[in-house]
Order: structure tokens, then sequence, then C-alpha cells
């Protein structure tokens, strides 16, 4: 039975020695859309998520890393803010090379072996 045309992607996130996720796309792209709207809530309504989780996943990054990613500013008359801390730049900047790295490592390798599993599906059963 042949397989119909597929697409590969790779899903990966880093955890702590104790099982935590600490990074993943996902939580980049959270802290992206904080630099990008210059708030945690509007980060939050760009991503189509609840404030709450994306200030606990901000919370959980700085903890498992052990720096702060984010620096917050309290409203007032202008309305409060938030903006990425430079270790946050650096580390979105080497995460976006690191996914990068592994999607076309993902494609070169899986795509042999997605061939592989094609063939084997259309090999006669005996």
């Amino acid at each position: 039975m042949p397989l119909p045309p597929l697409t590969i992607h790779a899903n990966v996130w880093l955890e702590t020695e104790e099982g935590d996720v600490a990074l993943s796309r996902w939580r980049m792209e959270l802290l992206e859309a904080v630099g990008r709207e210059g708030s945690i809530s509007a980060a939050a309504k760009a991503m189509n998520i609840q404030y709450r989780l994306a200030w606990q996943r901000i919370h959980e990054m700085e903890e498992r890393l052990g720096f702060p990613l984010v620096q917050t500013t309290v409203g007032g008359r202008g309305g409060g803010g938030a903006q990425l801390t430079s270790e946050a730049c650096i580390l979105i900047e080497r995460l976006r090379e690191l996914f990068a790295a592994i999607d076309v490592c993902a494609q070169e390798q899986g795509t042999a072996h997605l061939h592989k599993l094609a063939r084997a599906l259309e090999e006669p059963k005996t």
C-alpha cells in the first residue's frame, strides 16, 4: 500500500536534569512575542493563550535556566510593559540556529527512512 505524500517535522525541547521542560520552540516563540509586543499580556493575546499561562511559562524558564529573561515595568498612566533581557535575546538567536540545524537533520535523515518505509509497504506480502 503506497503512502500519501508526507512531510517530516521534529518537535524538540530541552529539559533540566530533573526532567522539567526548560526550553522549546513554543517557549521561544513566547519570548519572541514578548519582545515584539512589548508586554506579556499582549504576547499572550497574540499567541491566543491566557496571560496566566504565558506568565507561568516565562517564570518556569527563568527558574530552570537560572537567569532572568523578561524585565517588566509596573503599569501606570502609560501602562506597564515587558522587554527581553540581553540573555533572552542571545538565547533566542542561538535557539533559532539549533532548531534550524535539527530541522535540516530531520529532513535529511527522516527522508531516507521515510523512503525505506514506503518501499517496505509497497513490497508484496508473502
